[in-house]
């Protein structure tokens, strides 16, 4: 039997009662009220556990909890109501479309509000609108005991007109909002799933010939310098932009010589929107968008996105975002050289495109849609293929699209993601281009682009890119002859991502690459006392994704990683490439639009990392995509012996960094080897100059009066998530790959221990249980009576399958090693395809700030091109430049850690010197490593060298 009052729930239509869609603006002259704040809330563990009656005025609710509005009940009442539950693309309820299952946890909210004593009452005339921002996932209204309708469309805006209902004090607002509902199907974004009103609520008032929707068209010339002004509005009206001198009326275009509005130079002209009620202010930018000669062009520009996916996140509200937050977001992107965001996947809190107006990015708008958990079952019974689903489809592309289409920072709408094809969508196409035919259509599964404006892909190799960026890559003429971006790339989970300045070089060297975006902004790891960051499957979910949605480009508190840092240097507006033996710098302006007269360049030189002199440079204010040769003064100081090189940066006129490059000018001399000193025989030990040894293994024991835990080979380091792949790559999943082969228990076998008058010599075999392959060993010590010189000669037996995590030695130190001091790059760590960031100096830390804390942990903190380093008393100089970590925990503690809060120090420092480093990738989802990058076992031979120096 029907229970017809929850219905609506199953049903395949948006909903009812709801207004239509129409632009969002944040203020007008109107009156509004904001209904956020304390609500009582009563949940209840089915749609139908509890009648209507709670809607209805007089209702007591006074022993009910309260929760924060916008916010999500799982994420508030400490569990009471219920956890939050993370699936890539599986839904986490059976699939049987449009039901959803019966246990469908439900969330009655209510709300009681006078109205402000200014509020104009009957005789002022008008209405009143009550707006919901975004509710997932299916909500009904009551107002006043009066039902208003129900809605569907989680991310979207819907609106009640109310005006009739409303009293001057008292009013009831009921609100029922179900977890799950057919709307779900259609919400299968990889992210949490949290339920609740999770954004604005506001009461708004409508006066009598007031706007009701309107939409600005501000074109852009680029061949005449003018701009051509139209604002369509439902109602008559005028249109004022002071700094124009224009006041004309609606629907009348003006054209008018105006600065274009671009990601660079996001130039906003204040405007009015006048009507006989209300004033709504204006922003408008004026640009252009076509597809041209294969090409997206702006302003008659062919640009190239450095973008980023950006899923809304906070890690104690969840998709509940301040202004102040998403503002935060919006400068890190520009202050990391960010030019484009794609809202992943449903659009973002209006808010925040208003900042991309302001602070300039480009956006691909995306709609509220996914269904990728059909995927298991070969897409049957698709909805975006199913004609009853069109309806709710073009609700949510119309909810967008209209909420949306005033902002200048969306140039592209998205059709949705990963929701395979079918009729729906190309509904959707169509109804987009025939509302806004001004900007592009996009949608990734497109592969044939039948209903869209640009070849989109994610995760294509480097090898499959440059094929795309030739024109090699087959496919129908029409997506031959469209532009092609990456919509996803660069999966940012855990350490890396790898590759990106291959991938860079690649969208600069074809014109038909146009960019990408890295997959994503933000680490959906949720705040919790036990783990530090809490992901999935640690709320107790039945089907859930482990980690897999802490991938972004920022930490949940938002501070950057390395990745992001790697990503800020590959895509930097300005390429300065130092050749120091020829003493000329090359600066290149990589902008679409901007010279560089906004910039100052200065030099410094450096003798062995220290800075002894500083100067300007004077540079050209180089026009978009130009680039010169500039000069640069004589070396300073004639240093005999050191290595030394220029810094070359662009600043802004805040002194910010925008930009850097650095060149050898004189290449650091060959270590002179430690050699002359004789081993000596004592009572239990073998002394070489500063050093003592055990005589029956051969091991180190002290270097002067540090005690070491002696230095031995090692390959093993804890996985990365991109070394340990996805779940679907089982055949080139490189960390199951090296658990397989026993690389992480490898057994160390001595061989022999001979001491010469000139060295110390101790040979093994390094290999793992169960296999007939292996590493033989040779370690041999030297000493000139002051330093100790190791020299390690690795040579591979058998048949390596597969690549080594690292090849090095490692060793301990006491516990009070804590202050570092290294010569190399820095100041963050590096890895060989993500060292781009990584500059040539003297740094400083301490070893608990050498470690980068991913969320889940694994490999990390190792710094790249070391000359030498200092701790604990003890320095390294490197034969050649070395890989350098120290951690207060073993790499297999390290392994074994599934949270922060697992890794406890120990008593024990623990450095690693690595001659080499298995690069890092993007394999979590992605490519994995470029060969070039890959740690293949072959015969090698490195050397370092110890001495006792004063100090920590």
């Amino acid at each position: 039997m029907s229970n017809r009052h929850v219905d609506y729930v199953d049903d395949v239509l948006p909903g009812h009662g709801a207004l239509p869609p129409r632009t969002w603006y944040a203020a007008s002259s109107a009156a509004s009220l904001s209904l956020n704040g304390s609500w009582r809330l009563r949940l209840s563990p089915t749609a139908d556990a509890e009648d209507e009656s709670f809607a209805a005025e007089g209702f007591d609710a006074g022993d009910w909890p309260e929760v924060r509005v916008p916010g999500h009940w799982v994420l508030q009442g400490d569990g009471a109501f219920g956890a939050p539950v993370y699936t890539n693309h599986l839904y986490p309820f059976p699939v049987d479309p449009p039901y959803v299952p019966t246990e469908n946890p439900t969330g009655d909210h209510l709300r009681t509000f006078d109205l402000p004593d200014d509020w104009p009452g009957e005789a002022a005339g008008g209405g009143a609108v009550l707006r919901f921002d975004g509710v997932e996932s299916c909500a009904r209204v009551w107002l006043n005991g009066t039902d208003l309708g129900e809605f569907k469309g989680s991310r979207l805006p819907h609106e009640f007109a109310v005006g009739s209902l409303l009293k001057p004090t008292g009013n009831v607002l009921a609100v029922r909002v179900h977890q799950w509902s057919s709307g779900s199907y259609l919400e299968d974004q990889d992210q949490w799933w949290l339920p609740g009103i999770f954004r604005d609520v506001t009461l708004l008032h409508r006066p009598a010939g007031c706007v009701l929707d309107f939409f600005t068209h501000a074109s852009y010339d680029h061949t005449t310098g003018l701009g051509t002004l139209r604002v369509d509005s439902d109602v008559d009206g005028r249109v004022i932009v002071p700094e124009l001198g224009v006041d004309a009326a609606t629907g009348e275009p003006v054209t008018v010589p105006v600065e274009p509005w671009t990601a660079e130079t996001p130039r906003l002209y204040a405007g009015e929107l006048v009507t006989e009620g209300e004033r709504v202010p204006l922003r408008i930018g004026f640009r252009t968008v076509v597809l041209e000669d294969g090409l997206i062009k702006v302003n008659g520009v062919p640009v190239l996105f450095k973008g980023v996916n950006r899923h809304e996140w906070h890690p104690e509200h969840g998709r509940t975002l301040d202004l102040d937050t998403m503002r935060r977001d919006v400068a890190l992107m520009k202050s990391h050289h960010v030019n484009a965001v794609r809202t992943s996947h449903y659009p973002p809190h209006p808010a925040f495109l208003d900042l991309c107006d302001e602070y300039g990015l480009w956006v691909i708008d995306e709609c509220d849609l996914e269904t990728h958990g059909f995927v298991e079952q070969d897409w049957r019974d698709n909805p975006v293929d199913d004609d009853r689903w069109t309806p709710a489809l073009l609700d949510r592309a119309a909810r967008m699209v209209e909420r949306d289409k005033n902002h200048p920072s969306v140039v592209m709408w998205s059709l949705g993601n990963e929701a395979g094809t079918g009729r729906g969508l190309t509904a959707m196409a169509e109804w987009i281009r025939g509302r806004d035919p001004e900007r592009l259509v996009h949608y990734e599964g497109d592969i044939n682009c039948r209903d869209t404006d640009v070849y989109s892909r994610m995760y294509a190799s480097h090898a499959e890119v440059e094929k795309i960026g030739k024109g090699l890559d087959g496919g129908t003429d029409r997506r031959r002859g469209l532009p092609f971006i990456l919509c996803e790339y660069a999966h940012a989970m855990g350490n890396g991502p790898g590759g990106l300045a291959d991938y860079q070089r690649l969208f600069e060297t074809y014109d038909r690459l146009q960019g990408a975006f890295v997959w994503e902004w933000i680490d959906h790891g949720i705040a919790d006392e036990r783990y530090g960051y809490a992901y999935g499957g640690d709320f107790g979910e039945e089907l859930h994704d482990g980690n897999f949605v802490c991938d972004g480009l920022l930490f949940p508190d938002r501070t950057p990683t390395p990745g992001l840092l790697e990503f800020k240097k590959v895509i930097e507006p300005v390429r300065i490439e130092v050749d120091g033996p020829a003493g000329t710098v090359r600066v290149g302006n990589r902008h679409d639009f901007r010279d560089l007269s906004h910039l100052v360049f200065a030099w410094s030189y450096q003798v062995d990392g220290e800075t002894v002199e500083t100067g300007s440079l004077s540079v050209p204010p180089l026009a978009a995509g130009e680039s010169t040769e500039v000069k640069l003064p004589a070396p300073p100081v004639d240093a005999p012996g050191t290595e030394s090189q220029w810094t070359v940066r662009a600043l802004d006129a805040d002194e910010r960094e925008v930009a850097w490059g650095q060149g050898v000018s004189t290449p650091r001399p060959v270590p002179r080897p430690a050699t002359g000193a004789r081993p000596v025989h004592g009572a239990g030990l073998i002394t070489l100059g500063p050093a003592t040894f055990d005589p029956r293994t051969g091991e180190l024991r002290t270097v002067g009066r540090i005690a070491v835990t002696a230095p031995r080979l090692d390959v093993w380091r804890a996985p990365t998530d991109n070394d340990a792949g996805a779940s679907w790559q089982d055949d080139v999943r490189l960390g199951e790959q090296w658990r397989k082969l026993g690389l992480h228990r490898m057994r160390h076998r001595l061989d022999s221990v001979e001491a010469t008058d000139d060295a110390l010599t101790v040979r093994g075999r390094v290999a793992p249980a169960g296999r007939d392959l292996g590493l033989r060993t040779v370690y041999r010590w030297t000493s000139d009576g002051t330093a100790l010189r190791l020299t390690v000669s690795v040579a591979p037996e058998g048949e390596w399958p597969v690549a080594l995590p690292r090849l090095g030695v490692r060793f301990g130190l006491p516990e009070g090693a804590s202050r570092v001091r290294w010569f190399g790059g820095g100041p963050g760590e590096a890895y060989p395809d993500t060292r781009q960031a990584s500059a040539l100096g003297l740094w400083h830390d301490d070893v608990d700030a050498l470690q980068t804390p991913y969320v889940f942990p694994q490999e990390n903190g190792a710094r790249a091109d070391v000359r030498w380093a200092e701790i604990g008393g003890l320095r390294i100089e490197g034969d050649p430049e070395f890989w350098f970590t120290a951690r207060r925990w073993t790499t297999e503690q390290l392994d074994a850690a599934t949270h922060r809060t697992d890794l406890v120090p120990g008593d024990t420092v623990w450095v690693n010197l690595d001659h080499a480093q298995q690069g890092i990738g993007s394999q979590s989802c992605g490519p994995g490593p470029l060969p070039r990058y890959q740690l293949v076992a072959r015969a090698a031979e490195f050397a370092f060298t110890f001495t006792e120096v004063g100090g920590d």
